[in-house]
């Protein structure tokens, strides 16, 4: 299947690891111009000269703290004044603190919100007027099964990635017209350093190996194994295509079976 990507430009956030590294390199190997932003730079270097190596094709890389109204307006810029107005905008970001209800102060409520909500809303509204200008765009936010199913002890990712949902579901009605769609994309658990550092603070307060609390979590999904990033990423690349210019408001799970909802 052609999903007649090429040359287009995909801007990925958070992406010098895990899921968003994967849905870059998955666009990359489409055709499409790609660029990558995270707040470490090292990180950055390092990845642009992994995918590189692998695929001949070097991605653009900005340096950006995702909860930084400067930095992203800056990513926003650079990234148009090199590549052209983004066409396909991924909005990923790393999870806020773990922890329940009583364990959260002011400052990691406020943390969360600018780093899952405001993060999206923010690129979302940068790039919108390019998608506009062009009658074409795709925006696909990547949330989490939590968004259905709530994870015990990760109330700050409820909440705001929840909130990402219904802000998606909202303005997919508004641009529509446009040509433009919004979609959530809800992993389920998949192998990146976000779900090992999870298991390295469930260890410690069970007691239990990290390795262990991992078995658990494979245990856990009916298909008996974790995800891999580059199967959220294939997801992610199809709603960035033609093929699916019908598909908005929707979130899909990719999760292996966890969530018990039928809807």
């Amino acid at each position: 299947m052609k999903f007649n990507l090429k040359n287009k430009t995909v801007l990925v956030t958070a992406s010098s690891s895990g899921i968003g590294r994967a849905t870059a390199e998955l666009f990359i190997k489409e055709g499409a111009k790609v660029a990558i932003c995270s707040r470490n730079k090292e990180n950055l270097l390092k990845t642009a000269a992994e995918i590189k190596a692998a695929l001949n094709i070097e991605p653009m890389w900005v340096v950006c703290d995702i909860n930084k109204l400067p930095d992203i307006e800056n990513t926003v810029k650079v990234v148009k004044d090199s590549l052209g107005d983004i066409d396909v905008l991924v909005n990923n970001c790393g999870g806020p603190a773990a922890g329940y209800f009583e364990d959260m102060k002011d400052e990691d409520w406020e943390y969360g919100f600018n780093q899952v909500l405001m993060s999206a809303v923010r690129f979302t509204r940068l790039v919108l007027p390019g998608m506009k200008a062009k009658n074409w765009g795709r925006i696909i936010n990547i949330t989490s099964v939590s968004v259905k199913q709530p994870i015990d002890n990760l109330l700050l990712s409820n909440v705001f990635r929840s909130a990402v949902t219904a802000f998606a579901k909202t303005i997919s009605s508004q641009i529509g017209k446009y040509n433009i769609t919004v979609n959530n994309v809800g992993p389920g658990f998949t192998l990146t350093s976000r779900l090992y550092d999870l298991a390295v603070i469930k260890a410690k307060q069970s007691g239990e190996s990290h390795e262990h609390v991992l078995a658990s979590m494979a245990n856990d999904v009916p298909m008996k194994r974790l995800a891999r990033p580059d199967e959220i990423a294939s997801l992610i690349v199809y709603l960035a295509s033609e093929q699916a210019g019908f598909i908005t408001g929707s979130t899909i799970m990719v999760d292996g079976g966890i969530v018990k909802s039928t809807y």
